[in-house]
């Protein structure tokens, strides 16, 4: 299967440290950037929230729209930090189960793997793969 985001190169070229996706969190309250990095050889989603630093495994972004896709409605994020547990049905629950594709975490940096799905679903909408609600709290997401 050819990944989703490859085919859109352009963007790819255009977000990196220098250039990052602008993003505000689903409830519209925060705003951080993303870009793709490499590190020890590998594409990662490189998320800076003012200070604080947070890697993604790049897979995220594939994985995430296939999911949903097949999910095919919408689904809650259900944002946790790392050691929160998180409700089954949830974006965050898929993204650290050991169900996913890559049997675990998406979350690369120790201390830092929650939040999946406070800072992935705004770039999925960025990149137009998928639609995601902005209430103030409960915010759901589906593929497009």
């Amino acid at each position: 299967m050819k990944p989703i985001f490859r085919e859109h190169s352009d963007i790819m070229e255009k977000r990196t440290k220098e250039n990052p996706w602008k993003l505000k969190t689903p409830p519209l309250t925060s705003d951080y950037e993303m870009y793709i990095d490499e590190k020890d050889g590998k594409e990662i989603i490189v998320c800076v929230v003012g200070k604080t630093i947070l890697h993604y495994d790049f897979r995220a972004i594939n994985d995430l729209h296939e999911m949903l896709k097949a999910h095919g409605d919408w689904m809650l994020l259900g944002s946790k930090d790392q050691k929160v547990e998180t409700k089954e049905g949830t974006v965050e629950h898929w993204a650290r189960s050991e169900d996913n594709p890559i049997g675990g975490w998406y979350g690369l940096k120790n201390g830092f793997k929650g939040r999946f799905a406070m800072y992935m679903p705004p770039l999925m909408e960025a990149l137009g793969l998928a639609e995601v609600e902005h209430e103030k709290r409960n915010n759901r997401m589906r593929a497009v």
